[in-house]
């Protein structure tokens, strides 16, 4: 077994698309449209599905946005240097919740970005998670 992606609901395909692959680097792996179902489909990831977990992006035809609840959590993305990735998703015009640093009662270098719908997107410091 292994995981094959995690689907969001977004309110506006093109601008999520835009940001995930503009301020995240990811590429449209594919895009589908079902009008019988009157939904579009849209697969980004940093790598084909076949050898990685890619994210769905699920655009329900004529629905603007959602209310995400308090149950989901974050994406979380390894990154080379938290605080160079902050500053990208800023000049990108990307919004920073949360600065890079360590976590808190922790070593682990976090930062949290926003996606335009409002999902958390953990950046996760390569080499100072696991010890």
């Amino acid at each position: 077994m292994r995981m094959l992606h995690t689907m969001l609901r977004v309110g506006d395909l093109d601008r999520s698309i835009s940001f995930y692959s503009e301020v995240l680097g990811m590429r449209v792996l594919r895009r589908e449209d079902y009008p019988d179902g009157k939904f579009t489909l849209a697969f980004v990831g940093y790598g084909s599905e076949k050898d990685h977990t890619v994210l769905e992006l699920t655009y329900n035809w004529g629905t603007a946005g959602y209310d995400l609840g308090n149950a989901f959590g974050h994406i979380a993305i390894e990154v080379d240097d938290a605080y160079r990735a902050c500053e990208g998703v800023r000049k990108a015009g990307g919004r920073v919740v949360r600065e890079a640093g360590p976590m808190k009662h922790g070593t682990t270098v976090i930062a949290f970005i926003e996606d335009p719908d409002g999902y958390k997107i953990e950046f996760i410091q390569k080499g100072t998670q696991f010890r």
